[in-house]
C-alpha cells in the first residue's frame, strides 16, 4: 500500500520519483569555486610568493603580505569550507576539506609555481 501526500493542486505516490520543477541552476557555492576563488587564490598565491622571494621586507609590503594572506584564509573559511559543509556534504557526499583542497590549495600553489617557473625561466 502506497502513501500518498497533498501538494497544492496535485497528489504524490510516495513511490513516484521526484522530479525537479524548476530548470537545474548552479548553486551559489560553485559559482564562487568557479569565478571568484580560482583566479583569486592563483593570483594570492602569485603575490606571496612574489613578496617572499623579492627580499624587501619593508612595513608596507609585510602588512600587505600579511593582509592577503590573512584574507584568503578567512575567505576560504567562510566561503568555501562552511558553505558547502552546511548546505552540499550531505547532498554530495564530498568531505568539505576536499573541496578545500581542490578549490583553495591547489589554485594558491598554481600561483606559487607560477611565479617559481617565471623566475626560474627568466
Amino acid at each position: 500500500m502506497t502513501t500518498s501526500t497533498k501538494t497544492p493542486g496535485r497528489v504524490m505516490n510516495a513511490t513516484e520519483p521526484l522530479i525537479p520543477e524548476k530548470s537545474p541552476r548552479w548553486p551559489l557555492s560553485a559559482i564562487i569555486h568557479l569565478l571568484l576563488a580560482v583566479p583569486l587564490l592563483t593570483w594570492s598565491g602569485f603575490f606571496t610568493m612574489d613578496f617572499i622571494l623579492s627580499g624587501i621586507y619593508t612595513f608596507p609590503r609585510m602588512s600587505r603580505g600579511i593582509t592577503l594572506t590573512l584574507a584568503v584564509i578567512i575567505l576560504s573559511y567562510e566561503f568555501i569550507y562552511k558553505e558547502h559543509l552546511t548546505r552540499y556534504a550531505p547532498m554530495t557526499g564530498i568531505p568539505a576539506l576536499k573541496v578545500v583542497l581542490y578549490s583553495c590549495v591547489i589554485p594558491y600553489m598554481v600561483g606559487i609555481l607560477g611565479l617559481v617557473m617565471l623566475v626560474y625561466l627568466s
